[in-house]
């Protein structure tokens, strides 16, 4: 691209898909990585591996509520003949002096407690006397963040072997292995994780930020009444939406009026707060297409937006650009709904991945069988038709029709059916490429 108008330039070149992804991303960078704090961080991409500073858990602790005793004091106890041991104090999860088991003794404790020395076993409450309601073990239960008191008498009556109930310093982890490779998605098992290593931060890359409008004067916010040649505004919900599940952190716009001025301050307002821009509407050959008259306009003082015809079908007007002081990205897509998800999903989303530093920035394609053939797709085009994917018969079914317009059929649909540019039909049984979005 130059600093001269995108429209003009490679006015009458029809781009591939594949082309036109390409150099969507190679204009487009991953984000620096910053410190967060670790609920921030959620969504976010690690950029460094993190070992693990101390093991996991950090000592031997019990778990189960029960009772810390010698194994070799319960080898022979049976529900006929309980072995009695004598209760020396209590175990709370937490700091605190620990009693020593000898022989004979046995200290009640509570889940997480640490295993007091000369105990190797747990005991769990069910296994004495206390299990059915009644002594000491039932009023551990009952009361277990209370300390008993020293004294009295546990009957066991089940024998617990050397190791039993106990969870044994680094079984979870050892200090110095790996605990998460750079490259990670941070979701609540991994932030979990890394609270538990003592991590207070992380150093990530930030989820984008991605602004959504829509352009249309005949555009009405859901909810709201339709009047004479209006439609309610889907696609900027859409959109949103999709960005989300994406990762990113999406701020919805809403609807801009056909109108050249409204359009242009409204995208210099987001430019604060946008690490990606994305329209819907107004990129094709029509009279009143804002967006292009607009970005066109911009691209001469502060960017370089381009807009295109793609060999593909639905999705063929596209638009890409670089605008405002920063430079950040725009993707100007279809208004049609199906157009400007399918457009989201081939070229919105692996750039939002690709901001993310994700390695992998492509939906899962495979191969299966077609159940119901397709007599028509236009030829040197790439099309991309809804389908519904099942996974354990590896088979395919188309769910509508080819109109960009068939916003039900998208909504019920689980996969895009991809019929090659070469292709004019397509018949039942035949394997095609399947594009899996969910």
């Amino acid at each position: 691209m130059n600093g001269t108008t995108g429209q003009t330039r490679h006015q009458d070149r029809v781009w591939s898909v594949d082309e036109h992804l390409d150099d969507v991303l190679s204009k487009i960078a991953p984000l620096d990585p910053i410190e967060l704090q670790l609920l921030d961080a959620q969504g976010c991409v690690l950029v460094e591996d993190i070992t693990v500073p101390v093991a996991l858990p950090p000592f031997d602790n019990s778990s189960m509520d029960g009772y810390a005793v010698r194994a070799a004091d319960t080898a022979s106890a049976t529900q006929d003949a309980p072995v009695p041991l004598t209760v020396i104090g209590d175990i709370a999860a937490g700091p605190g002096e620990l009693p020593s088991v000898g022989p004979g003794q046995a200290a009640r404790i509570m889940t997480g407690a640490p295993l007091p020395p000369g105990a190797d076993a747990v005991v769990p409450v069910e296994w004495t006397d206390g299990g059915a309601g009644e002594g000491p073990a039932a009023e551990m239960r009952a009361h277990s963040a209370a300390p008993q008191d020293a004294g009295g008498e546990v009957r066991v009556h089940r024998p617990a072997a050397a190791g039993a109930h106990i969870r044994t310093r680094g079984s979870d982890v050892t200090e110095g292995e790996p605990a998460l490779a750079a490259g990670t998605v941070l979701g609540p098992s991994q932030i979990g994780l890394l609270a538990a290593l003592g991590r207070g931060t992380v150093r990530v890359r930030p989820r984008p930020r991605v602004v959504v409008l829509s352009t249309g004067s005949e555009l009405v916010q859901p909810g709201e009444a339709l009047g004479p040649g209006q439609i309610h505004d889907s696609n900027s919900f859409q959109l949103t939406a999709a960005a989300r599940a994406a990762g990113a952190l999406a701020y919805r716009v809403g609807a801009v009026a056909d109108d050249a001025e409204t359009l242009r301050s409204t995208l210099e307002d987001q430019l604060i707060r946008a690490d990606l821009l994305v329209t819907s509407g107004g990129v094709s050959v029509g009279a009143y297409d804002v967006v292009k008259e607009t970005l066109t306009a911009l691209s001469a003082e502060e960017g370089t937006v381009e807009f295109r015809k793609l060999a593909m079908q639905p999705g063929k007007p596209q638009g890409f650009g670089l605008i405002g002081p920063d430079r950040i990205p725009l993707l100007a897509l279809p208004g049609n709904p199906v157009s400007s998800y399918v457009s989201f999903e081939l070229f919105v989303r692996p750039a939002l991945r690709t901001l993310m530093g994700l390695p992998d920035v492509h939906r899962p394609t495979l191969r299966a069988r077609i159940t119901d053939a397709i007599a028509s797709s236009p030829k040197g085009r790439r099309q991309f038709l809804r389908g519904s994917h099942d996974a354990e018969a590896g088979t395919v079914a188309p769910v509508g029709g080819a109109g960009s317009h068939l916003i039900k059929a998208m909504a019920h649909a689980n996969a895009l059916i991809v019929v090659p540019e070469e292709a004019t039909e397509v018949t039942a049984d035949s394997e095609v490429d399947v594009v899996l979005l969910g």
